[in-house]
């Protein structure tokens, strides 16, 4: 008879531990259900970084630079060729002879620094440069500009004029340098604006009436017309008492409008301009042509781009073309 109350008291314990347990696991699962609830909030609160890209078709804008680098691993050969003013009608061949060229090489030696090398015929010009990303461009309410800075060197190599008894033409005096910042923002697919505050330095000039360095500020736009096609415009306004130039010619604001047309993975730039010349010492502050005047000039950019560094995801495949 005593067996009897053992197991009813041993069923009754058994029966609240499992009543116990159930509960347990319920709080459990109701905890641990909560806690990834909080966790999915806190992971659609964050922002994932999503930079803006195609600000710009490619590098230049027109004759300047734009916020754009070439890729990583990336070499860009680059013809410049800017034509003879085309008031000069059939005696010049509407501006096709005396024209200009800079023939040049681009690389991207990271995703934010790219450098490059050119040879113009204006002036038998060397130059080079580098391109730096500081800033980049984030979608949503991230940063809302892009910020890259430009430097510049170049050197004149025609023959040396001629001096005065006893006064020495230094190699000094053929070089000239650049510092430019590029503030861009892409404001929609089809709109996008740059800012290009520029310093010029001329190690020598002229005349005393030219200044050493000049300072101007440059602006620029691309609007969309179609997925292949945008109008690009580029002007620099030289500051004022940067307005001199020599006794023989005045100097004036370069303005370039053009367009970019894309196709097939290259983009032709095709232009209208005042300025002659393609580096930003002789473009932003030696242009001796005006659009009032009809001094304007026909011109093209073309690009062939070659990957000399695979991208990591590519190592290893057939593909050809890398």
């Amino acid at each position: 008879m005593r067996i009897l109350p053992a197991l009813l008291l041993t069923a009754s314990l058994m029966g609240a531990f499992n009543t116990y347990a159930q509960e347990d696991d319920k709080n459990k699962t109701s905890d641990s259900d909560d806690l990834m609830a909080m966790l999915d909030e806190e992971d659609k609160g964050k922002v994932k970084k999503e930079y803006t890209t195609a600000t710009f078709k490619t590098t230049r804008l027109i004759n300047g630079h734009s916020i754009e680098n070439t890729a990583k691993g990336v070499l860009d050969f680059k013809v410049l060729h800017r034509f003879g003013e085309l008031k000069t009608g059939f005696s010049g061949f509407f501006g096709l002879e005396g024209a200009n060229t800079r023939i040049g090489f681009d690389y991207g030696i990271t995703d934010w620094l790219m450098v490059g090398i050119g040879r113009s015929t204006y002036q038998s010009e060397y130059d080079g440069f580098t391109k730096i990303k500081i800033l980049r461009q984030q979608e949503g309410k991230g940063m809302p500009i892009s910020l890259s800075y430009m430097g510049a060197m170049s050197i004149q190599s025609m023959p040396a004029p001629s001096l005065p008894a006893g006064q020495e033409y230094h190699f000094s005096n053929r070089m000239y340098y650049v510092n430019q910042l590029l503030i861009a923002r892409k404001f929609n697919q089809w709109f996008s604006l740059q800012l290009m505050p520029t310093h010029v330095h001329y190690n020598l000039v002229s005349t005393t009436a030219e200044p050493n360095d000049m300072f101007v500020m440059g602006i620029g736009g691309r609007i969309k017309l179609s997925n292949r096609i945008s109008f690009n415009a580029e002007y620099y306004y030289r500051l004022e008492g940067n307005q001199l130039g020599n006794t023989n010619e005045k100097y004036y604001n370069s303005l370039s409008l053009g367009f970019d047309i894309e196709t097939g993975g290259h983009v032709f730039q095709l232009m209208f301009t005042n300025s002659p010349a393609m580096t930003e010492r002789a473009f932003i502050g030696q242009t001796n042509a005006n659009w009032g005047d009809g001094n304007i000039r026909f011109g093209f950019n073309i690009s062939r781009v070659f990957t000399i560094v695979k991208p990591k995801e590519f190592k290893g495949t057939r593909n050809k073309v890398w």
